[in-house]
């Protein structure tokens, strides 16, 4: 437990450091703007080329792992989205957004350190396979969904191919790519290079988190709270029932079983928040499910980190 607050307050804590400067000191919304385009395109991807380049391919290559905890994230993505849509009366924009909510965790920032602290260190391969195809499967799905949701009538193949480049240029989904193909043929990152990289990484989540907290100054935390509240529930509480489902119907080892039920437990990740501003829909919803999701995680990570441990022993 003490492990779970440890990890969980810095990041509830930064959220709050972000909120009070915006209250305290107004200034020009360019500045917010440009630290949400060096998370995008900078650190972010920096993050995730690292973590990918430094994963062997063969811990990478566990077929029933990620089809189960793809399974889950998809489910709880579709869920939150068509749910969103249904209930709070969203357009489809804003309910993609909400599947982000409810689908998407904070695996990049909290999941290593969850897993080291509570599994150990043979649980960092399925964490980053988890971090590797939610990352493909989201970020491929978002952008497919912004493009044929925008309004505007177009013929289909100029619309498929803005859909692929969409999804093929995403900088996330290119540093994704390059990770991997880093890992498969084991190309050695220079050392001053890697290093560069760790420092980007390094600024990816207190940034990240600052920028959400100055959002709430914009956008508040009242706009959407129902449908906030709704998502980090799913996000908390679904979800990792879902992947416990999934894991006890693939037969997962016991690890790799505790590893998805864990991941799935996380709140909702900040890029949630980052994509739905780089979008420009949505930012109050993300706000909210990231900001409350945060608040309740101590407790139910906790529990489902005790439910895997009964169930897969």
């Amino acid at each position: 437990m003490i492990d779970i607050l440890n990890l969980a307050l810095p990041y509830f804590g930064l959220i709050f450091i972000g909120y009070a400067c915006g209250k305290y000191k107004r200034l020009p919304e360019a500045g917010l703007e440009w630290m949400n385009f060096f998370l995008l395109y900078v650190s972010l991807p920096a993050l995730f080329f690292r973590t990918l380049a430094r994963t062997p391919l063969e811990e990478l290559n566990n077929p029933p792992f990620v089809i189960a905890t793809t399974l889950a994230t998809a489910s709880a993505f579709f869920l939150s989205m068509f749910g969103t849509k249904l209930f709070a009366k969203l357009s489809m924009r804003e309910s993609a957004m909400a599947g982000l909510g409810g689908g998407y965790g904070n695996i990049g920032y909290m999941g290593p350190g969850l897993a080291l602290a509570t599994l150990g260190a043979k649980a960092n391969a399925p964490v980053a396979l988890i971090f590797c195809f939610d990352t493909i499967f989201l970020f491929t799905t978002v952008p497919l969904l912004m493009v044929l949701t925008d309004g505007e009538r177009r013929p289909l193949l100029p619309t498929l191919t803005l859909v692929a480049r969409q999804i093929l240029l995403h900088p996330l989904i290119v540093a994704s790519y390059f990770g991997v193909a880093v890992a498969a043929f084991h190309v050695p990152v220079p050392v001053g290079l890697d290093n560069m990289f760790q420092f980007l990484q390094s600024a990816a989540a207190p940034v990240a988190l600052f920028a959400l907290g100055l959002s709430l100054r914009k956008y508040g935390i009242a706009r959407n709270v129902k449908a906030g509240t709704a998502l980090a529930l799913v996000k908390l509480f679904l979800m990792p029932a879902l992947a416990l489902v999934m894991a006890w119907l693939f037969g997962l080892p016991p690890l790799t079983a505790k590893v998805a039920v864990a991941a799935a437990s996380l709140p909702a990740g900040v890029n949630s928040y980052l994509i739905a501003t780089q979008f420009g829909t949505g930012q109050a919803l993300a706000s909210n499910a990231m900001t409350i999701g945060t608040a309740m995680a101590v407790a139910s990570t906790a529990f489902w980190l005790a439910v895997a441990q009964m169930v897969f022993g």
